[in-house]
């Protein structure tokens, strides 16, 4: 048998969980390496959408997988109630000094000239971000583990979350653990993107105006949680 048939022949034994995790490692770590200057949106934009959309994409077509481009009523209805439940702390949290301190992430302004093509991108970096960690490291493998899919991503989703505000550093786990059982019920992205891309437009948003609420009641109701705020 020669090299290649016995590496060919490895790689065809190797299952569908395997190569999946073996690519999503594979991803994150590309996406580390593949460093772009912190102001520089549309290159983010171009290189979220290459690494955590393409990649994950031909992987998944190749093997005749989905990752949750998928809309149903079940979807739509857990889609309201995820966005229901994140407002609430999309609005405290765009009071917090930490966050408007951070947000919007790259410069931009109210004016629709600027703040329409922003918003565009960003979506783009959601729906990249989407596709990678709920349906690439959930959906995508959840007929193979079930449930154990939701906590695949929480560890890569926060690391790949440090240098934000401490707060947001510290819910990206649980918030990926929320995002990804509600998509494996869906069986959708649509929840995720929705609740992560409009809930991250209405942050600039709000951010960009005047707080909702005043910084120092939230950080004094804030105070027990052990992160500068």
């Amino acid at each position: 048998m020669s090299v290649r048939t016995h590496v060919y022949d490895l790689i065809d034994r190797i299952s569908w969980l395997q190569r999946t995790l073996l690519i999503g490692a594979f991803c994150s770590v590309l996406w580390t390496v593949w460093t772009v200057p912190s102001t520089a949106l549309s290159q983010r934009v171009f290189r979220d959408a290459i690494v955590f959309i393409c990649i994950p994409l031909t992987l998944a077509i190749t093997h005749g997988r989905r990752l949750g481009y998928h809309i149903d009523r079940t979807a739509i209805r857990d889609t309201v109630v995820l966005a229901a439940f994140v407002l609430p702390f999309y609005l405290v949290g765009s009071s917090l000094p930490s966050i408007r301190a951070y947000y919007p992430m790259w410069s931009t302004t109210l004016a629709l000239g600027d703040f329409l093509p922003h918003v565009i991108q960003q979506l783009i970096i959601v729906i990249a971000a989407e596709t990678y960690y709920r349906g690439l490291l959930c959906v995508g493998i959840s007929n193979d583990i079930g449930p154990v899919s939701i906590f695949i991503s929480p560890i890569i989703y926060a690391f790949h979350h440090v240098g934000k505000p401490p707060i947001e550093l510290l819910l990206s786990g649980p918030t990926d653990v929320l995002f990804g059982a509600v998509d494996y019920h869906a069986q959708s992205l649509l929840p995720s993107i929705v609740a992560h891309g409009l809930g991250l437009v209405l942050l600039d948003w709000l951010v960009l105006h005047e707080p909702v609420f005043s910084p120092e009641f939230v950080v004094r109701l804030l105070r027990w949680i052990p992160v500068p705020l």
